[in-house]
């Protein structure tokens, strides 16, 4: 039956028509932002995942920025105490040299209290950002340093920023009001074979900073020092390289941490963006190749409208 008030080829075509220009501004949209879930109307769980990763990404990168200035300040500490231990080795060496007969322990005293000035200086210099971790003059011990770690999100939800921590009773050197809290500083005693079952116990420090603390002797040498002093000060000494040895090592360990951790992080961030680009990224390929079939469907579907309304025009030749 043919109706000149209700056109059913036409209204299927126009449908038709409408469906697919519906899908080709969906199609150019994905082409254009890039994105095939781009809010939350698009997909509402892969947009929820998606802005939830980017956020936590964002927070990484505020980590890999923190592990940055954690590795400058452990970088500077190690520096520091890798120059205190050649000087102190140095000392040591230097020491040993005045325990040998008819050596002029007033000069080798000299050199002794050049290389004392240079561990201070070493000591002082080793600052990064106002911290300095081998150095203390303030009444409080410099305590404990955290470094921004990781930021981790808990399978339940939980977020937290894990911290690598160092304790700088290991490093300081020197502390100018508790002789104790310092490595040159501090007493240091041994025990010197005399000759006796018991030995002769002796106590040194190396570095007279003016803090309180210390009972022993400073470490200097004059022509009437005794071989068993010159001994105990290289015992001393020797125990004194030690620790700031092991503590060199120990902040080494936790600066290639922290190198690790940075290269961790930035690999994770890596990964992160990547998860996200499959949950919310359009396949260009794929969307281009639609974008062209729709156009041919538009195209189509217009000349099928075309030829539906031509049917009712037909309809007044049966009048002529």
């Amino acid at each position: 039956m043919t109706s000149l008030m209700t056109n059913t080829a036409a209204i299927a075509a126009l449908d038709t028509l409408r469906s697919i220009t519906a899908s080709m501004n969906e199609t150019q949209k994905r082409v254009s932002s890039g994105y095939k879930v781009e809010t939350a109307s698009d997909n509402a769980a892969y947009w929820s995942i998606a802005t939830t990763m980017r956020s936590d990404n964002m927070a990484l990168a505020a980590v890999e920025d923190a592990l940055g200035f954690g590795a400058a300040k452990t970088d500077t500490a190690y520096t520091g105490l890798e120059a205190a231990v050649d000087v102190v080795t140095e000392i040591k060496a230097k020491l040993v040299a005045a325990r040998e007969p008819g050596v002029d322990k007033e000069k080798i005293n000299k050199e002794l209290t050049e290389l004392k000035a240079q561990l201070s200086s070493i000591s002082e210099s080793a600052s990064f950002s106002g911290e300095n971790w081998l150095y203390n003059a303030a009444a409080a011990a410099v305590g404990t340093k955290e470094m921004s770690g990781s930021f981790v999100r808990a399978a339940d939800g939980t977020v937290s920023v894990e911290t690598l921590t160092f304790d700088t009773a290991d490093s300081v050197l020197i502390d100018t009001v508790d002789a104790t809290r310092g490595l040159l500083t501090k007493d240091y005693t041994v025990k010197v074979d005399d000759g006796t079952a018991t030995g002769t116990t002796m106590t040194y420090f190396l570095i007279d900073a003016g803090g309180t603390g210390t009972s022993g002797t400073v470490v200097e040498l004059s022509s009437a020092n005794t071989d068993e002093e010159v001994e105990g000060m290289i015992s001393a000494v020797d125990a004194m390289l030690a620790d700031i040895t092991d503590a060199a090592a120990t902040l080494g360990a936790i600066n290639m941490r922290v190198e690790m951790q940075t290269d961790f992080v930035a690999d994770l961030m890596d990964v992160i963006d990547t998860g996200v680009g499959r949950l919310v990224d359009a396949d260009m390929n794929e969307e281009s190749t639609r974008l062209k079939a729709l156009q041919t469907q538009q195209q189509l579907g217009i000349q099928a409208l075309s030829i539906a309304n031509t049917n009712s025009e037909n309809v007044l030749s049966l009048f002529k």
